[in-house]
């Protein structure tokens, strides 16, 4: 079953990579480059108690929790920004249910993007 709109509070930006660019040194030797695709409602919460702790204290602050609808916008190698941070999702709980209209996905922070 879907998620009722009341609980999709929160604005997030979709950001997948642009097409590989051959530099001096190979593919994406610059880094790769990222570009908004969407921007979507979702439902944002901070990862707390026992579960932030077992996947690590210091980072853990930085990990948030998003529920959204299903869309073919966003998969595990895209990363989302939230309140001007920018976060890669951890592709191994990603989670899209198309019958049931649902994604639900881990994602943190990334640090010193440039």
């Amino acid at each position: 079953m879907a998620y009722s709109s009341g609980m999709l509070n929160d604005r997030i930006m979709v950001l997948n990579r642009t097409q590989a660019e051959m530099g001096d040194f190979g593919l994406d030797s610059s880094g790769p480059e990222w570009e908004e695709t969407a921007c979507l409602w979702a439902n944002v919460t901070w990862t707390k108690g026992v579960r932030a702790l077992h996947e690590g204290a210091i980072d853990a602050y930085g990990v948030v929790e998003v529920r959204m609808r299903w869309t073919d916008l966003i998969t595990m190698r895209s990363r989302i920004r939230y309140e001007g941070v920018t976060y890669n999702i951890l592709p191994e709980t990603f989670h899209p249910d198309k019958q049931d209209d649902t994604i639900q996905f881990l994602a943190q922070a990334v640090i010193n993007d440039q």
